[in-house]
């Protein structure tokens, strides 16, 4: 029998998980989704909307009331609520896993218990702690928030003894840890997922790179060599083993200057370096975590062909309305997410170029510089 499927969380990722669910009518008959804005992404596709913020307990509760199985799309749910609704309503990735992810400190205090390789870090409680640890760690080294960061957000990176006051201000009393610098060579990612029955899949390693914190472009496979790639599976794999809960998790790591993996962060969700399985893949990220969330066997994870994922990003010059981008480019697939407003930096649609008849990697990034001035946002008059 189908199921109704509640999502915490109705942006581009819970939009591209129900245009998923929609093809699978025998599998789920609904998508319910909470989010504040309203005409979400995902209720712009068809998804019912509760129109409240993640952490509406109220909102939660109902949204378990209506749904047989709940996941997430973004990691600021209320753990807590999720645990107290668990009995009556099925809940992927478990509430377990998403209350240790949400709290970096947790999260990373958890994987190197489980012998997975994280940076150096610590609890800070007061400013004398983060003082101790730059002695420790050296310059320069990360504040972060504990808890409400991604993209870069709630990251002070601290170079010198001067910047350590500005540092510890800019946190206003936040929950804390401070995690040791690494000069990484590269960024990649694993998107790795695992069924309720145990069954564990990864994606091919892919190549991130980022612009003032934020993913700008992700290829497909990383240009590394099968010796890290093989290092980085198998990490993904070993931390798989140890969370709980089914679903697909995107998880980031730094190819140190050693050429050896640690784990940056782990996201319990779709993840934005997996965009391209939707051309890259026979199965894509969002297909795949609706197959984990629903017990099915997982789909294929290969990758069929070389891609380039480039997010098109909101102009730093303006906010409002910008004129819709149009692209008509062979192998060249455009996905706006809805969103009539840009903002600086704001995520606003991507594209991927899919490499065909033996393109390499550099060939699809001399292609995608031809790209870029055309998916510029500029504002409608």
């Amino acid at each position: 029998m189908a199921k109704i499927l509640g999502i915490i969380g109705g942006g581009q990722l819970g939009m591209m998980i129900a245009e998923a669910a929609k093809k699978m009518p025998e599998h789920i008959s609904k998508i319910i989704v909470i989010d504040p804005v309203e005409n979400c992404p995902a209720a712009q596709v068809g998804a019912e909307q509760i129109l409240a913020d993640f952490k509406d307990k109220n909102a939660i509760i109902s949204l378990a009331g209506k749904s047989d199985i709940i996941t997430y799309e973004i990691e600021s749910g209320d753990s807590e609520v999720l645990k107290s609704v668990e009995k009556n309503t099925e809940i992927n990735p478990s509430p377990e896993t998403l209350s240790i992810i949400q709290d970096k400190f947790l999260q990373k205090s958890f994987l190197l218990k489980n012998n997975i390789p994280v940076p150096d870090f610590m609890e800070i409680k007061n400013i004398e702690e983060v003082q101790e640890g730059l002695k420790k760690f050296g310059y320069p080294a990360l504040l972060k928030s504990r808890r409400d960061a991604y993209d870069g957000r709630g990251n002070f990176k601290i170079n010198s003894e001067n910047e350590i006051q500005k540092a510890y201000d800019y946190f206003k009393g936040q929950k804390l840890l401070l995690e040791k610098y690494v000069p990484f060579k590269m960024e990649v990612s694993v998107i790795a997922s695992r069924n309720t029955k145990g069954q564990i899949k990864t994606y091919p390693l892919v190549e991130n790179i980022h612009q003032e914190n934020i993913l700008r472009e992700t290829i497909a496979p990383a240009r590394v060599s099968e010796k890290i790639t093989k290092n980085a599976e198998n990490i993904a794999n070993m931390t798989m083993d140890v969370l709980k809960g089914a679903g697909v998790f995107g998880i980031e790591m730094f190819v140190t200057q050693d050429d050896e993996i640690v784990i940056n962060e782990i996201a319990p969700r779709v993840h934005n370096s997996g965009h391209h399985t939707l051309q890259s893949s026979k199965t894509s990220q969002f297909e795949q975590h609706l197959r984990a969330i629903l017990g099915l066997d997982l789909g294929d994870t290969t990758l069929e062909c070389p891609t380039i994922m480039y997010n098109i990003l909101g102009s730093k010059s303006f906010e409002g309305k910008y004129i819709p981008i149009d692209l008509s480019e062979h192998n060249v697939f455009l996905k706006m997410y809805g969103k009539e407003i840009s903002k600086p930096s704001r995520k606003l649609g991507h594209i991927n170029l899919v490499a065909k008849d033996n393109e390499t990697i550099e060939q699809l990034l001399e292609k995608l510089d031809g790209l870029k001035e055309k998916v510029t946002t500029r504002p409608s008059k």
